[in-house]
């Protein structure tokens, strides 16, 4: 699909860029080039393909999430500067 140089130019000023003759040309055979591989994208069958969340098919890297024993509030508070109850003390920064 060819775009003339009239429709990079309205869409140049969507994008408010303002482009020099030059970059009007090359950007129509860019543009062009792009609308072209996705007309062709669009003639594919992809009817009987699974939906992917990712690009590539390979499984996730993530660890199995477990519910495991957390640390006990006196163990992740031993070196703590401050505490209040069961929880962090932090200097106050807004009044």
């Amino acid at each position: 699909m060819a775009l003339t140089l009239e429709q990079v130019r309205h869409v140049a000023t969507l994008a408010r860029l303002s482009l020099t003759p030059e970059e009007e040309q090359r950007f129509t055979t860019q543009l062009s080039a792009v609308l072209d591989a996705v007309e062709q994208l669009q003639t594919l069958d992809v009817e009987a393909v699974e939906p992917t969340c990712h690009a590539t098919l390979t499984s996730s890297r993530l660890r199995e999430d477990v519910m495991r024993p957390s640390l006990p509030p006196e163990k992740s508070l031993a070196n703590a500067p401050a505490k209040s109850g069961t929880a962090f003390a932090v200097p106050k920064i807004i009044e």
